[in-house]
């Protein structure tokens, strides 16, 4: 089967804002309480798709959260018109308005799960939204993930659509942030390997001391459950707990994947060579790339989100790595960067991108993105709208420009006239990717 692999990438929000709200995400929490820039995020978000989509990649959008989020605070409580709920809780309490106000599904690589129908038994793509239990502030996103999931991949016959996982912290699953796949080609069978922080289920195993494991064991067999999955084309590992204290909330912020390629840190996993052997095993056609610490620290590896870059395979150009410009400023990782490219017969070129807002905010190239292998049949059963072409980017800018503020505090998120900004450009922004009622405003 002939397919390609698609980056559907993340909007980024009305309401960007840094809160810090994410414990365990050093950049998130660096950052906290500093004004952002709204219009100028998303539109470093749109420029690095279209520069994508210019180099002959595959691109696609998916659209943000309505935030804030008022049908939250009511459950919480807080009662009256809109103006009056966001009042109320701008003064009782202010964490659970910021929380309900965060913009944080741009990072669409934490959206959901997704399986190439080559790898499930039904032949169909499969689709598990994350239940993003660890953290509150995107524990509430995945009901209207789903919608517009489904608003994208409509068609049955191809696609299969199931729920997130329960909530709670022992099925805590966050997303393509700690899935990956090998593979020969991507319209061929492929090796899935779910990367989890810990056992939920049994306390005798290791686990992080300072920051949360997000991701469970459980979790990632739920999904390969669910999926379909072939047992003998699966790959369960165990991030390194000292790395996720280090800063390393997911895998993907010290390790990508892509085709027959693992980019990692020496230390991103458990028992690391019996993970390779795993792999290898099922897979033996890997390519490991291991970066040493003593060129790169895994201090600077989070300081840079040098494995939080996108690795692409271009049809005529090979493989190419989307790296955050950040990785530039880093003596260690720039030196490590030039040599790898001389070095390494599997990457070809770095090419380096600037999306300070969201880096700010915790998230580098990857997090903005979701892959998604589709086949010819199924990607012309797909939402058309959502496919980025040279109009859509020009109407999108214009979209944003139109409806986005250029600076936002954390003061900002009580005003009622930003909730009516969202909405209207929400509103339009359904209209524009065709997804009908996704919101709940329109619901």
């Amino acid at each position: 089967m002939t397919a390609r692999e698609y980056n559907f990438d993340g909007l980024v929000g009305p309401t960007h804002n840094y809160a810090g709200l994410s414990i365990g995400n050093v950049a998130s929490l660096k950052n906290a309480q500093g004004e952002s820039n709204p219009k100028q995020a998303a539109l470093e978000g749109l420029a690095k798709m279209k520069a994508l989509h210019d180099l002959g990649m595959p691109q696609a959008i998916l659209a943000p959260m309505e935030r804030p989020d008022v049908f939250t605070l009511r459950k919480l409580g807080f009662s009256g018109t809109d103006e009056e709920v966001l009042n109320k809780a701008s003064k009782q309490a202010p964490e659970l308005l910021i929380a309900c106000s965060s913009a944080s599904s741009m990072w669409t690589a934490n959206a959901c799960t997704v399986s190439p129908s080559v790898d499930c038994a039904d032949g169909r793509l499969h689709i598990t939204p994350a239940n993003l239990a660890n953290k509150f502030h995107r524990s509430i996103e995945h009901p209207t993930t789903g919608r517009i999931l489904e608003a994208i991949f409509r068609d049955q016959q191809h696609f299969a659509h199931h729920s997130a996982l329960p909530s709670g912290d022992h099925f805590g699953d966050e997303g393509a942030a700690n899935h990956s796949r090998f593979c020969t080609e991507y319209g061929k069978p492929g090796v899935e390997f779910f990367v989890f922080g810990k056992y939920a289920f049994d306390n005798r195993k290791p686990k992080p001391k300072v920051f949360p494991a997000r991701q469970t064991y459980e979790a990632s067999q739920a999904i390969s459950r669910l999926h379909g999955l072939n047992h003998d084309a699966v790959v369960f590992a165990q991030q390194a707990p000292d790395t996720i204290d280090a800063g390393v909330f997911h895998n993907d912020v010290i390790a990508v994947a892509n085709a027959q390629v693992l980019f990692c840190h020496e230390q991103a996993f458990l028992n690391q060579p019996a993970v390779y052997a795993d792999i290898k095993a099922k897979f033996p056609q890997l390519e490991i790339i291991e970066v040493p610490a003593n060129k790169v620290s895994v201090e600077d590896a989070v300081t840079t989100y040098l494995f939080n870059s996108q690795l692409i395979s271009h049809p005529e150009k090979g493989m190419i790595l989307i790296a955050p410009s950040e990785c530039l400023a880093n003596n260690a990782v720039n030196t490590y960067l030039q040599e790898l490219v001389a070095d390494s017969n599997a990457i070809n070129d770095v090419q380096m991108f600037q999306v300070q807002q969201s880096m700010r905010n915790g998230g580098g190239p990857a997090c903005l993105r979701q892959r998604i292998v589709l086949s010819a049949s199924e990607q012309a059963a797909a939402n058309q709208s959502v496919f980025m072409t040279e109009d859509r980017y020009t109407e999108l800018c214009t979209w944003v420009n139109k409806h986005y503020r250029d600076h936002l505090s954390a003061e900002d998120l009580a005003d009622p006239q930003l909730l009516l900004e969202s909405r209207a450009a929400l509103d339009e922004l359904t209209a524009i990717l065709n997804l009908g009622s996704v919101y709940p405003f329109q619901i």
